[in-house]
Order: C-alpha cells, then structure tokens, then sequence
C-alpha cells in the first residue's frame, strides 16, 4: 500500500483501521472472518520447547465457543460462513485458522487441512489467514502458503507479543525476539502478507519501553497489519493463577486508550491497524474488566483518537 492510499484510510478514523482497508480492498462487499480450529497445539504446551504454554494465554479465551463446538474443519467452514451471512451480512470470507499454532505440523499435513477449508463456498472465499508463532515458519511453510496466492489473499500473522527477551522468558514463550526476525527475513520478497500480534502491559514493562514497539514494527517493510492487544488475565492461565494469590497493576480503558493515543503517532503510516485491543469471553475474563461491549470499549478509543487530533504516523 502507498502512503497515500493510507493517507486515505486515516480519514475514517485517524488510523489505517483494518475495516476501511477490507472495504477499499474488496470495492465495498462486506468481508468477514470465519475462524477454524485445525486442533493444533503448541511447542512451549507439548514439551518440545516447554509445558503449560504461554502465562497469559487459555486458548479457549481468544476463541469464540461457537468455534471450539464444532467438531471437523468442514462443519467449521459451512457453519462459520452461514453465521457470517446471517448475522453480519457478509458477502465475502477470509478463513481464519486462529486457535494455537497453526503451522505446526508437517507440511503436508498442512496441505490437506487449508486445502479442506478452502474447497467449500470457494467462489466467496477470499482470503486464508494463518496464526502462528515465529519459530514454527520456515521456507517449505512460506512456500506451501505462497502457493495458495494465485487464488486467494494469504496473510501470516505471528505473535511478536514482546520485543524483549527477558520478557518472553518471564512469560513461558518458548522462543526469542531473534526468531522473529529471522521469520520476517524469510517473508522479505514473499507474496504474503504478514501481520505481528502484540501484548501490551506486562507489569515489568514501562510505558516507554512498550512504545519502543513501534520502532520495531516499523523497520520491518514486511509488516503490513498489526493487532494491538492489552494484557487481560483469564482463567486458566498460568497469569491468572499468580493474580489470584496477588494482583498486580493492569491498564484501566482510560489509560490504555492514552497509551494507544501516544503510540500511533510513532507508527509507520502504511501499517494497517487490524485491532487496538483484545477482548476475551467475559465467562473467562478475570481482569481487567472495563464492563462494556467490544463495540463500546471501540467507540471509546475511536473517540479519543479523534478528539484528540492523534493522526498515524504523525511522529514516524
């Protein structure tokens, strides 16, 4: 994307917002993600780097539960898509392989799954999305994706969540932020889009620390989106166990949306911001709880985006 398309994205919202872009993209249809679980696990959960899994994470926290219900991809995909027409009014579908690390199996295993999900409702399927972590990528994998662009929109997405190393060992990841950059080497000339997934708030970090975030993305040209998430403790997790027993410090919805209002100037203006927080099921959540809707919680960041003049990329 040229900076002046983004430029244009910017006026809806004073960001590069991930729904300006669909529409742009899509010449106005109404695109929705369906979210596959390929009952995969990961490597710091089944003992090839580590057990019990990142602290802050539950899986079943970041997946809706009429995803986890359903027992085979096919059944995913047609349900996922029904939903999608009925409810959102969707014309257009990205499937979403979303839950754990989702190439993390041989690659051929991989072929036959994304080529299950693709080959129903494929004339309104457009894009495949793959979540994944950066040391589960390698060139075999980019190129299995690589061959699905001739048909779809493929987009990588991969938990960078810290650029600290002291961090990610504090929080069981099981990789280091070198594992993310070696991964983006191998995304450099690709024809995947790649977007990085980042947490902010760990209680050791500072606020000017976490704003040094956007230094990182920025040097990447490969990044294309980003997902902004705070840090919420769910049940389940390793992080909830701890708060628990003592609760520590965690962004209120005014101090984040502050935090989110500081740190888009310093991002990138081409960056498409595909989400500026993270919201678990509230049957889950144990805190914070900022006891508003997803939309409510979005109409308020939007709005102190706006009142305040916050424009991406203003201080790039």
């Amino acid at each position: 994307m040229q900076v002046e398309d983004a430029k244009t994205l910017q006026s809806y919202k004073g960001y590069n917002n991930y729904g300006a872009w669909l529409k742009e993209k899509y010449k106005g249809q109404r695109v929705f993600k369906v979210i596959v679980d390929g009952g995969f696990t990961c490597p710091n959960r089944d003992g090839s780097k580590g057990y019990g899994g990142c602290t802050y994470c539950n899986v079943d926290s970041f997946t809706p539960s009429v995803s986890r219900n359903n027992p085979s991809v096919r059944e995913q995909v047609i349900q996922g898509v029904e939903r999608a027409r009925k409810g959102n009014k969707a014309d257009k579908f990205i499937i979403y392989f979303q839950p754990n690390t989702n190439t993390y199996a041989p690659t051929h295993y991989l072929k036959m799954l994304y080529d299950e999900a693709l080959s129903y409702h494929t004339e309104d399927i457009v894009g495949l999305s793959v979540g994944t972590r950066p040391d589960c990528i390698d060139a075999e994998k980019v190129a299995l994706l690589e061959s699905y662009t001739d048909r779809f929109d493929v987009d990588i997405e991969m938990g960078m969540e810290s650029i600290y190393n002291d961090t990610l060992g504090q929080i069981n990841r099981g990789c280091t932020h070198e594992d993310l950059v070696n991964a983006l080497k191998l995304l450099e000339n690709t024809k995947l889009l790649t977007c990085v997934h980042t947490v902010f708030g760990f209680p050791w970090e500072t606020r000017e620390m976490m704003l040094r975030y956007a230094d990182e993305i920025n040097r990447f040209p490969q990044i294309q989106f980003v997902k902004f998430h705070h840090l919420h403790i769910v049940e389940g997790s390793v992080m909830g166990v701890k708060y628990k027993r003592e609760p520590f410090k965690l962004f209120s919805l005014e101090e984040y949306a502050d935090f989110i209002c500081e740190l888009l100037p310093l991002v990138r203006p081409d960056v498409v911001i595909q989400r500026l927080f993270g919201l678990s099921d509230l049957d889950l959540l144990i805190a914070p709880n900022w006891k508003l809707k997803k939309s409510e919680i979005q109409y308020y960041i939007d709005q102190q985006i706006l009142t305040r003049g916050v424009v991406q990329g203003s201080e790039y």
